[in-house]
């Protein structure tokens, strides 16, 4: 498999794990109380929070351009956060599970992003010597 392809299976992964992330806050959310106007509100708005913080500092069009320290912590935030919230659920394995899954993630987001993968040509690497034109 190529590091394109790798790249993309990596964002379509990082992806996912956002999608869970707001799941599991929601799930957290509508679980944490019996009150059901506080149900509602920590059901619908702690993953509506978290989309604010990830559309305004962390996607990849984010409105504001921070730092990578910044947009890091609003990561720990929110997936964490996602991995907390089904901690707080009642599945702990799940929850360490998830919380790999987010840092192996993001460690390879943050390679690629470091050396972005390399277009996919069909032709063969130019190295600049004569032998190669």
């Amino acid at each position: 498999m190529d590091e394109r392809r790798w790249y993309a299976a990596n964002e379509l992964l990082a992806f996912l794990v956002e999608l869970a992330a707001l799941a599991c806050l929601s799930w957290w959310g509508f679980a944490v109380s019996h009150d059901g106007a506080l149900r509602v509100l920590l059901g619908a708005g702690t993953p509506l929070l978290a989309m604010v913080l990830w559309s305004l500092f962390a996607a990849p069009r984010a409105r504001l351009r921070p730092g990578l320290s910044l947009v890091l912590v609003v990561k720990a935030v929110v997936l964490g956060g996602g991995a907390a919230a089904l901690y707080g659920v009642g599945h702990p394995a799940a929850a360490v599970a998830m919380a790999v899954v987010v840092v192996a993630n993001t460690a390879v987001a943050e390679i690629f992003r470091r050396r972005p993968p390399a277009p996919h040509t069909g032709q063969p690497p130019v190295d600049g010597s004569p032998a190669s034109r």
